[in-house]
């Protein structure tokens, strides 16, 4: 029985005869032009099937069979292809004859080379996993689909790095610290318990710094092949940017006579244009875009030189319109360098993106603060802890000049890493436990004589050392950065990115401090603090704010009105608040702390800190301190105000107002 219905066959005189009488199916299968007459015969005489060429036609079928399952099999395999290329980006740059030929190129192609051959050893270093997966086929022998599996190699995901707490961890360390603290309060009257108690506490503290190394150690041996495939990733990246670059200036020889800033800015465009091409359509499609930027300046170039008479006609023309507008001869020599300048001396990430990422690195300071203030919570068990402490706190501007310097355009996201890695640069917090032998005089009574005997016991006394250094981030980058970014990382911390009010910093007014003689001040119902208005009143007329920035922990200068704000709270005796900057650190303390009042607030005190919004975008750029109010001004003193301080004024309903810090000195 076959598809075709009853066939009778005699192998001895090797015949088959089909002698079933349903029409028979015709096949739409693609055959040959001498199977399509055969089947033409069959169907013309129902009752026989063709003798002599069965053997003929058996073969054309199992032919037709074996090409269509060898196509079926360059398909897979084109599709797996095309999966691959689509999963993993690659570096390997294709090049032409004429660039293998170039001397001049030879060292870049090189380098672009070996580092492509490093990402590729590193890739295949990478952890591998075996996962199923489900494929569906179409069986030519049923004519039906069925659904296969398979098992399929591929590069195992990164750790996320988090650890998994056992759920009952937490109610044992309680019980732990209950018990520890239950015999705390009968050691001292027992040595020997005390002894013991001490050795039990010690071997404790150290298992968990053991257990916690182990750990770490462990978790950091998983993460270093990614670690390596993303450091040799980078390379290959930068090798192949720098090929682009050096071909550029090669083909366009007046790029090399440009100044540093115009080359540098040209190599980050190439750079950008490169790795926007890689993400979107591989090596191949970046390439090409490098191509493209290049012959755009070449073209620009030989444009220039055919028609260089126009050229001229038409920058003297600007010129002359530039002189005639402003009616000053030096316009026409600032106008280029000041776009560049600006251009190049900017910020180059969203104004947004800065703040997030500022905002990030000072929780992260925050997190190291609430870490120090429950050292004794945290560390029990110890007769004294001494502190050497310096302060927490850094420019925002210098992190950011660090960051664009580094990463060009940054978002929160794309910079965590780098944050983490220069917060551990320049905070290294410190424990060190000492034990002293100490003697106290101890007088027992004898029960016979009642004769009575002091004499000195000895015991140990535990000293916990609690140290804290800050690295300021000017003294870091140049461990870090190339020489290169290095100088663009001077430039933008020289012209604070030109945002300057960016991060809180200040204000722009030039003008004198105000005289408060025969104001009228009308007084709330809150108290304030005269002593403190007196303090600050006493420091206008310093310009730089040197006194402030450098108490704060800074070695040169920031953007210092907060810091003057937080010196003024200091030298009243107040350990907080305490910041440097206004958004990110000082409104939400107040916040934080239920201290906050929005503009409009009636009852405001002297003492009382206030936020202006000068670009009213919603963050704070400039604080004071509150002298006092007439019931329609407000009067302030305030630091970093034309870089110095100054007594000034306000309305009461003055837009820029964002609110008041409002201190309690209860």
């Amino acid at each position: 029985m076959s598809r075709d219905g009853l066939i009778e066959v005699n192998e001895t005189k090797e015949t088959a005869e089909r002698i079933s009488r349903r029409e028979q199916e015709t096949d739409f299968s693609k055959q040959t032009e001498q199977a399509a007459q055969d089947t033409a015969a069959q169907l013309t005489s129902p009752g026989t099937f063709p003798k002599n060429d069965t053997r003929k036609t058996e073969r054309v079928m199992e032919h037709i069979g074996a090409a269509q399952t060898r196509q079926a099999s360059k398909n897979a395999v084109r599709r797996a292809q095309e999966e691959a290329a689509g999963n993993v980006k690659t570096f390997r740059l294709q090049f032409t004859a004429e660039e293998l030929s170039n001397p001049e190129l030879e060292a870049y192609i090189r380098k672009s080379q070996k580092a492509a051959d490093n990402l590729d050893a590193a890739r295949a270093a990478l952890p591998k996993e075996k996962v199923i997966v489900k494929e569906r086929v179409f069986e030519e022998a049923t004519g039906k689909g069925k659904t296969r599996l398979h098992f399929e190699e591929r590069e195992k995901p990164m750790p996320n790095g988090k650890h998994h707490k056992n759920p009952l961890s937490r109610p044992a360390q309680e019980a732990g610290i209950f018990v520890h603290n239950k015999i705390h309060e009968v050691e001292k009257d027992n040595s020997g318990v005390e002894g013991a108690h001490n050795t039990e506490e010690l071997t404790e503290r150290g298992a968990k710094y053991g257990a916690r190394k182990i750990r770490e150690g462990y978790h950091r041996h998983k993460l270093k092949p990614y670690r390596v495939a993303a450091k040799a990733e980078k390379a290959a990246f930068n090798a192949n940017v720098e090929f682009q670059y050096q071909k550029l200036l090669q083909e366009n020889p007046q790029l090399a006579a440009s100044n540093p800033l115009s080359r540098y800015w040209q190599k980050q465009q190439i750079k950008k244009q490169y790795a926007k091409a890689v993400r979107t359509g591989g090596v191949k499609s970046a390439k090409t875009a490098a191509d493209h930027t290049q012959k755009a300046t070449r073209k620009t170039a030989e444009f220039v030189t055919r028609h260089w008479k126009g050229v001229v006609l038409l920058i003297a023309a600007l010129l002359l319109f530039i002189m005639t507008a402003a009616g000053v001869s030096s316009c026409s020599s600032l106008f280029s360098g000041l776009m560049n300048g600006v251009l190049g001396t900017s910020y180059t990430s969203e104004d947004s993106d800065l703040v997030a990422v500022e905002n990030n690195y000072a929780a992260m300071e925050n997190e190291l603060q609430q870490r120090i203030d429950n050292i004794e919570r945290d560390y029990p068990g110890y007769d004294e802890y001494r502190y050497d402490l310096d302060n927490i706190g850094h420019n925002p501007h210098a992190l950011a000049s660090y960051l664009t310097a580094l990463l060009q355009s940054y978002t929160p996201q794309s910079a965590q890493a780098e944050l983490e890695r220069i917060f551990d640069m320049q905070y290294t917090l410190t424990l060190t436990e000492e034990v002293e032998i100490r003697y106290r005089t101890e007088t027992s009574t004898d029960p016979e004589t009642g004769e009575t005997t002091t004499e000195e016991v000895p015991y140990e006394y535990y000293i916990l050392y609690v140290s804290l250094t800050n690295r300021d981030i000017t003294t870091i980058a140049p461990e870090v950065l190339t020489a290169e970014q290095l100088q663009m990382f001077r430039v933008y911390l020289e012209t604070s990115g030109n945002k300057p009010l960016l991060f809180g910093g200040g204000s722009a007014d030039t003008s004198a401090s105000e005289d408060l003689s025969g104001v009228q001040f009308v007084n709330g119902t809150r108290p304030g603090n005269p002593q403190l208005v007196e303090l600050a009143k006493g420091q206008v007329g310093n310009v730089g704010g040197a006194p402030y920035w450098s108490w704060y922990g800074f070695d040169s200068r920031v953007a210092w009105c907060a810091c003057f704000v937080s010196w003024c709270y200091g030298q009243a005796g107040l350990s907080e608040p305490r910041f440097a900057a206004c958004q990110s650190q000082g409104v939400p303390w107040f916040t934080s702390h239920g201290q906050w009042g929005a503009r409009g607030y009636e009852n405001i005190a002297p003492g009382d800190a206030i936020f202006f919004d000068w670009d009213l975008d919603g963050s704070a750029d400039h604080v004071g301190l509150v002298i006092g109010t007439d019931g329609n001004r407000v009067y302030t003193v305030e630091g970093n105000s034309g870089d110095a301080c100054k007594i000034k004024s306000y309305p009461l309903d003055y837009a820029c107002i964002k609110g008041y810090g409002l201190m309690n000195w209860n």
